[in-house]
């Protein structure tokens, strides 16, 4: 039970840096002259655009404006937001069984 609610912290954890990625990745594609050969910033780009690329496909341009990435930190909230319903009485249970027990 114990192993189970740390997982669920490590998962909702590693989706809170990975949307931080996704804003940086979001925010810097507003700049187009950046030189995205740059390992930094191709790093970032491979680790985040295949979840956007999902999106892409989904949503056409509104004026030239790509709002795909909306509908990916949509998605992205609600998957951290259910793991961290899950995970909340798996902790609360492990917590009292250790109160009990130890």
């Amino acid at each position: 039970m114990l192993v189970a609610a740390l997982l669920d912290i490590v998962v909702v954890k590693t989706l809170s840096i990975f949307s931080l990625l996704l804003l940086v990745r979001v925010l810097l594609s507003w700049f187009p002259t950046l030189p995205w050969e740059n390992p930094v910033l191709a790093t970032l780009a491979s680790v985040t655009d295949p979840y956007l690329n999902l999106f892409r496909g989904l949503i056409p341009l509104i004026g030239g404006l790509d709002i795909s990435p909306i509908l990916a930190f949509l998605s992205l909230s609600l998957v951290s937001t259910l793991l961290r319903a899950l995970s909340d009485p798996l902790l609360a249970n492990a917590s009292y069984a250790r109160y009990m027990v130890g």
